[in-house]
Order: structure tokens, then C-alpha cells, then sequence
């Protein structure tokens, strides 16, 4: 019988370092042994993700959609950008989950099982659009840091639950209320629990919006645990990020909130444009809001082949924050001229708008197909990159596929 190889002393040391701790007993590992803390889980079986699907970072995942997989009017599971800042919680017992409403601005703190938010409020339902600010991130020079979304980490699925404005009004808010700020139970990738991996949250307004919700359905089922099962915060239109997963506990705050993720650069961008690679001074960002104008065309794939003297028809989706969009046009010429493409009405509020087109080329060869949202206040999405900024936030430049007709 063949003797056993153990591991290396040296290979040893850097696995615990990888870990993060001593592995009590390592020297009896045998040779190429990987401990199971190292063993990444496959994402795409994980959660039920379409195999075309792009992960960014697995520690947290992170993952999007490539443009042609949001074809879809309504976003499903398997095509939805997953945005993490911390580790996903493993055990969760939905009988027992609790919300707790508290803060300094609260008449009284309140505590609501799962159960209580579906019998003694109201449901709704809306299609809302989550986008992460930093989306589109990687066409940034200089590089900013962050995951190097492309264009892929948005989505417009349909929500269920029961209005924020309602359960906050139920615990009683008091006149001094600005902000609200949510709490969860993923855990920081340090392990330390008396760290928040994230805790963002939302002036007044935003909150007691008719279409923010304390979600407990995506898409008619259950939330998945990688969207926020049991209980997700939903506000279309702002960054993602306003949006906590696994929530359970919001705090009505008298003071902006200070929570994790909420100073410095995070989810900031400046108040003035400044030079690519410039630092700016905390004091001198703002915090994102509404979300930007902007478009993504869903089909063809870029690089299709058309035949010369077919049409090629177009579609995609459209999205403009807090407001509509009013307009959407397409190019073929490199920006030099438009054509106007058939725009859909939203479903409702804070939902994504579908386009169409069809499109005729004058010969064969190589082009590009731009397309460019105008909302309701006149504002169109750049051709190119917008201003820089520290973090690679609002980018909404047109995005734009590759034809070509032989």
C-alpha cells in the first residue's frame, strides 16, 4: 500500500492564513488536501442562475447579467444581478423572524413577526427597478475600486409586500423624523458580529413613498435567500444599495443616517465635476439619490450578422430613477443622427420602460447601434462616459451593440 504524503509545512501555514485562523490537526492533512472552507460552492447550482451569468467576486458574491440575458420584460431569478457586501446568513427560521421598528424618532418601538406585516397591513405589489450605483463601473479611467460592474447589475422584478409608509406610521413617527436606516442579519466578511457589513437607509421622503416596500415576495414566490429572504427593503429608482436584504430592524433616525456604508466615498459622488484621479474632501460629496436616465438594448446580441437588406429589429428596456422616461432614440451613425424607437408607459412608478425598433442599413458592413433615453425632465443619457468620479458611480452613457451586415 502506497504511504501517505501529508501536507506541507509551508502549504499548511498558507492555507490557515487563507483562513484565517490555525488549522488544529493540519500536519495530518494528507497532500493537495483542500479543508472544506476553501471549497467554493458552485454559484450558477447555488442560486439557480442562468450559466451565462458573470461573477465578479465570490467573498461576498457578486454577480450580473450580460446585456442580452435582460431580455425579459420582468426580471427572473436566474437573470438577476446579485449584490452583496457581506456574507449571505445561513440560518434563517422565517417563523421566528422579527422587525423591530425603533430609533430616537419613533413614538413607540414595535416588533412585527412576518405574519403581522401580511395580516394587519395592506399588501402591494409593483414592478420596481434596482440598479447598484456602481454599475457600469468598469468603463472608468482611471480604474475606480469596486466590483468592475459592466452592464449588467440591474433588473425590474415584480415585488410584494406591504408599504414602508404604513408600518412606520403604525409605530408612529415622531415631527423631528429626516432619514431611516435599516439593519440586517448578513454577517461582515471579518466574522466580527459586532460589525454591519452594510446599514444605508433613505430620507423621509423616500421612505413614505407610495411604492416602498417591506418585501416578502419576488416574482410571486418567496424571495430567494441571495435577494433578501425573508424580508427585503425595496425603493426603486435610488441605488440598490437604499434596498437591505435580510432586513430586521429599521430605525427612524433624527439625524441623517450614520450606518455603515454611509460616509466617506460610499454611494457618494462629488457635488462638483472634478479631474479624472482627483481626491475629493468627505465634505465636498453628495449622497446618490435618484438614479440616472438610462437604456440597455436586450436584443440582438452584440455581434449579430444580419443579411444586407433585411431589417434588424431592436428592443430593450429603458429607466430614469424617480422620473419617467419621456423619449427613447437610436443610432447607427455613431451619434451623428437619430431615429425615434417605439416607447412604452411604465407599469407602474419606479418601473423599467420597453423599446422597439426596427432598423434599416444602407450596405454591408460593420455597425454600431446606440441607444439613448431622454426623461421627463429633458435630461438625455450621454454618448460616452460621464464625469469621473472616485468611486465609478452613475455611469449612463449609451449603451451600444456591435452589427454586422454581410
Amino acid at each position: 500500500m502506497e504511504r501517505r504524503k501529508f501536507i506541507k509545512k509551508a502549504t499548511l501555514t498558507s492555507l490557515a492564513t487563507l483562513i484565517g485562523t490555525e488549522i488544529v490537526f493540519g500536519s495530518n492533512m494528507f497532500k493537495d488536501y483542500q479543508p472544506v472552507a476553501l471549497q467554493k460552492p458552485d454559484p450558477f447550482k447555488l442560486f439557480h442562475l442562468d450559466n451565462e451569468m458573470v461573477v465578479l467576486n465570490d467573498k461576498p458574491w457578486n454577480i450580473e447579467a450580460k446585456a442580452h440575458l435582460l431580455d425579459d420584460k420582468i426580471t427572473p431569478n436566474s437573470k438577476m444581478f446579485i449584490r452583496n457586501n457581506g456574507l449571505i446568513p445561513t440560518e434563517i427560521d422565517e417563523k421566528n423572524w422579527r422587525l423591530v421598528i425603533d430609533g430616537e424618532s419613533v413614538k413607540s418601538k414595535k416588533t412585527y413577526s412576518i405574519n403581522d406585516l401580511k395580516t394587519k397591513f395592506k399588501q402591494h405589489t409593483y414592478q420596481l427597478t434596482l440598479e447598484c450605483g456602481g454599475n457600469g463601473r468598469s468603463e472608468f479611467d482611471p480604474p475606480a475600486k469596486g466590483n468592475q460592474w459592466t452592464i449588467g447589475a440591474v433588473s425590474c422584478a415584480t415585488w410584494t409586500g406591504v408599504r414602508l409608509k404604513d408600518v412606520l406610521e403604525d409605530a408612529g413617527i415622531k415631527s423631528d423624523a429626516v432619514y431611516i436606516g435599516y439593519h440586517a442579519a448578513d454577517t461582515h466578511l471579518s466574522g466580527d458580529p459586532s460589525k454591519e457589513p452594510i446599514s444605508r437607509g433613505a430620507p423621509m421622503h423616500k421612505a413614505l413613498q407610495e411604492e416602498t416596500l417591506i418585501a416578502y415576495k419576488m416574482n410571486g414566490k418567496k424571495i430567494p435567500l441571495a435577494h433578501g429572504f425573508p424580508l427585503r427593503l425595496v425603493a426603486g429608482g435610488w441605488p440598490a444599495s437604499v434596498s437591505g436584504k435580510w432586513i430586521n430592524r429599521i430605525s427612524i433616525r433624527n439625524i441623517e443616517h450614520d450606518g455603515t456604508k454611509m460616509k466617506g466615498t460610499a454611494y457618494r459622488v462629488p457635488k462638483n465635476p472634478v479631474a479624472p484621479g482627483d481626491k475629493v474632501k468627505e465634505e465636498d460629496m453628495k449622497i446618490i439619490e435618484s438614479m440616472p436616465v438610462k437604456s440597455l438594448i436586450t436584443y440582438p446580441k452584440s455581434g449579430a450578422i444580419l443579411e444586407k437588406g433585411r431589417a434588424l429589429h431592436i428592443r430593450g428596456h429603458a429607466w430614469a430613477g424617480e422620473l419617467e422616461v419621456s423619449s427613447m432614440d437610436y443610432s447607427i451613425d455613431f451619434g451623428a443622427t437619430w431615429q425615434t424607437c417605439k416607447l412604452e408607459k411604465p407599469v407602474n412608478r419606479l418601473a423599467w420602460q420597453h423599446f422597439e425598433a426596427e432598423i434599416s442599413f444602407p450596405k454591408a458592413g460593420y455597425y454600431e447601434v446606440w441607444a439613448r433615453a431622454t426623461d421627463s425632465n429633458k435630461s438625455a443619457q450621454p454618448m460616452l462616459l460621464p464625469g469621473w468620479n472616485p468611486k465609478g458611480y452613475l455611469n449612463n452613457a449609451c449603451h451600444r451593440i456591435a452589427i454586422k451586415v454581410i
